[in-house]
């Protein structure tokens, strides 16, 4: 089974904390999102290994959209 980690707010991806492979726990920052020169961390909220990485630093990303795809353990 797959959780996908999405994006809260429109805001630009500022910083990338995992790759493929890695595996995360609830409350891991994974990515890092910057909004009006604010910086919102983005936690993981299940227990698995990152299987995609859908954002690259840069990216302007909008509420809903996909971050990381971590399939559950």
């Amino acid at each position: 089974m797959q959780h996908t980690v999405v994006a809260e707010l429109v805001a630009s991806v500022l910083n990338v904390h995992v790759a493929p492979g890695d595996t995360v726990q609830p409350l891991d920052e994974v990515v890092v999102l910057e909004s009006m020169k604010m910086e919102i961390p983005v936690l993981a909220e299940v227990t698995g290994t990152v299987a995609e990485v859908v954002v690259n630093v840069g990216d302007v990303v909008h509420e809903g959209d996909p971050l990381v795809l971590v399939t559950i353990a």
